[in-house]
């Protein structure tokens, strides 16, 4: 049996789901290849999407189009806008979701988007020819054919499962592993490598004594994740705060001879900054406690998370080390900790569009690029999903460029793809904000300011998104032109002002020079000038989130701009193309280090050669030089 698709997505996770959708919703034909239709966009870890940075992501897949941020909040249990205390540069949105609502939102949202068709079966070989990705075959010997694949295989790629000495093959815990497909994809000259995750244990909410933990409520302000959101409909639900003790540590130090992490058991390297609960000992010995979080599952089911406590420790040493805290004294779970171990692929083997440097119509997109977190999975696979409707022929807008790519200054999805493919990973990559240098630039307030036009250029965005856009820029434009241009005299203001604790005015000045100041805020000033509150309230749509983008427009005006400046200055290297106008290892004007550097990672432009790790300022003056700039 052969089936012919455009485009086929090998894989069901959160990168394949934006992978899919986003080809289907650009024209071309596409076929999703998941394992189980059940386990749709599974949350395999935290039921939780966004945090630092990640926030920031998932703003901006929706401002492109995507999907992640309108199912986040139609099954959102708790929200929170991290960060709040920090500039607006940092402050990135969270949701606690529903598990199993998330997975059904998603599958309607599959189920509901044209010219996308889902098969349940197990990818087996990939089939190449002539160098190029032209189909897979399937487990059960079904050929599905297409002008591009994406792989987006999650941790399923021999996958194997550790409980303290135990093993079992598997992709997820109970759900197998892939166990050849790697190897017919590194046959031809693909590099995979292995890494290591892990997730903690479930509690039954009924064996929990929350007396012994600290409420930590959500909020329920006018901030979503999808800037055409809605009010979330599901009952919000807290979380709860805990700590670990010296006892629980003394019996987890105990049980470190049977843990997979220290016995030499595992080989690969695990994520830095989500650590299994024995790696926060051997790495703090002297801590006494550390923060757990006690997090609902969902609106009807007794699960709970207990983030923090990831661990691949023997099972009753698990239990015996959580009963020593006093609200889980009498805990009982649903299943325990373990760590997973699985195959990826070499980033730097990728060009920027997620494409395949070795075989052309290949792409890769989430774990399987060497990254963690549902939500650096979404935004790849969004671009991957862009990149092979292009590749298909199938892209909706009239684009003379071959492939869509957003670079560092446009966004945290093109900070992450630059960061892959570019310096690759050691460990599991995961995003935050000090990883971009123009974060000011990259608010989650303004992505679809920076990426809805280009979308819908693009033919992904739809005409409705593009025209929330447009009033809401048209507003954002009416504020600010308010606040720039009416003065205010200090009689009329300066005891309001000396009520909300600024310095009086001496002198007129225009409404914006107040909101400049740290102490000001437009709504405290909108209660003062009756103007302004007449301005704002002439917002019919999200008049909150809009009144927000203006004041931080004004109040961190000479940031932004003095930040733009700098990328403005940086986009003069990613004009200079470099790729194939150089055999580096003939260039002894570099350094030894340099050449095998650019060598193998073979960049497009100089300004990515200047990111290289060992690429230094010098090695980039020579090459100017010999390109006669």
């Amino acid at each position: 049996m052969v089936l012919n698709y455009d485009v086929i997505v090998i894989g069901g996770g959160h990168a394949g789901c934006e992978a899919a959708t986003a080809a289907a919703n650009m024209g071309a034909q596409t076929c999703l290849v998941t394992m189980d239709m059940n386990k749709i966009a599974q949350m395999s870890c935290n039921p939780a999407v966004g945090g630092i940075a990640k926030g920031q992501i998932v703003r901006e897949i929706d401002a492109l189009g995507g999907q992640m941020g309108l199912v986040t909040d139609a099954t959102a249990i708790q929200f929170r806008m991290l960060n709040r205390g920090k500039g607006p540069a940092v402050w990135s949105p969270r949701a606690q979701c529903d598990r199993e609502k998330f997975i059904w939102k998603w599958r309607q949202t599959l189920d509901e988007t044209d010219r996308l068709d889902i098969w349940q079966d197990q990818a087996d070989e990939l089939l190449v020819e002539n160098g190029e990705a032209v189909g897979v075959r399937t487990i059960w010997g079904v050929e599905i054919r297409a002008k591009a694949i994406i792989i987006t295989a999650g941790t399923f790629l021999n996958g194997l499962l550790h409980i303290g000495r135990k093993q079992v093959r598997g992709g997820r815990i109970a759900e197998p592993a892939v166990e050849h497909f790697t190897e017919s994809i590194t046959r031809h000259g693909i590099r995979s490598l292995r890494m290591k995750t892990g997730t903690p244990v479930r509690i039954d909410r009924r064996s929990v004594h929350f007396e012994d933990c600290e409420e930590q409520p959500g909020e329920t302000d006018y901030h979503m994740f999808s800037y055409m959101g809605v009010a979330r409909p599901l009952k919000q639900l807290p979380c709860w705060t805990l700590n670990t003790n010296a006892k629980v540590h003394e019996i987890l130090r105990s049980g470190l001879e049977d843990s997979p992490l220290y016995n030499g058991q595992i080989q690969s390297i695990g994520p830095r900054y989500c650590p299994s609960i024995e790696t926060k000992l051997v790495t703090f010995p002297d801590r006494e406690q550390h923060p757990l979080f006690l997090e609902p599952e969902g609106t009807d089911t007794n699960e709970m998370y207990l983030n923090g406590f990831s661990s691949s420790m023997p099972i009753d040493i698990q239990l015996e080390a959580l009963h020593q805290i006093p609200a889980l004294r009498e805990a009982k779970i649903y299943r325990p900790g373990y760590a997973i171990e699985y195959d990826f692929f070499d980033p730097t083997q990728l060009n920027h569009s997620l494409e395949s440097k070795v075989v052309s119509g290949l792409f890769f997109a989430g774990q399987v690029n060497g990254t963690t977190g549902y939500e650096e999975a979404g935004g790849q696979g969004t671009l991957a999903g862009i990149n092979a409707a292009i590749k298909a022929g199938n892209a909706a807008s009239e684009r003379s460029e071959s492939t869509f790519i957003l670079n560092r200054d446009e966004a945290y999805i093109g900070v992450l793809i630059d960061d892959l493919v570019t310096k690759g990973v050691d460990e599991p990559y995961r995003m935050f904000t000090s990883r971009a240098e123009y974060r000011i630039l990259l608010r989650q307030d303004n992505a679809d300011e920076r990426l809805t036009e280009k979308a819908y250029q693009l033919g992904l965005a739809r005409k409705e998104r593009l025209d929330w856009w447009i009033d809401k820029k048209e507003q954002i434009g009416r504020i600010l032109h308010f606040c720039e241009n009416t003065p205010v005299k200090p009689r009329e203001i300066n005891s309001a002002l000396e009520a909300i604790g600024t310095t009086p005015l001496q002198f007129g000045c225009k409404i914006a020079d107040l909101i400049a100041r740290p102490q000001v805020t437009i709504h405290n000033l909108a209660e003062i000038i009756p103007g302004l509150k007449e301005t704002l309230e002439d917002s019919p749509n999200r008049k909150q989130e809009i009144a927000e983008a203006a004041e931080i427009k004004i109040k961190y005006k000479g940031y932004i701009e003095r930040e733009q400046l700098v990328a403005d200055k940086m986009h003069r290297l990613e004009n200079i193309r470099i790729k194939g106008r150089f055999h580096y290892n003939e260039l002894h004007e570099l350094s030894t280090e340099c050449r095998q550097k650019l060598t193998k990672i073979d960049p497009e432009t100089l300004a990515q050669a200047s990111r290289i790790p060992g690429v230094s300022p010098s090695d980039i003056n020579v090459l100017l030089v010999l390109l006669g700039r």
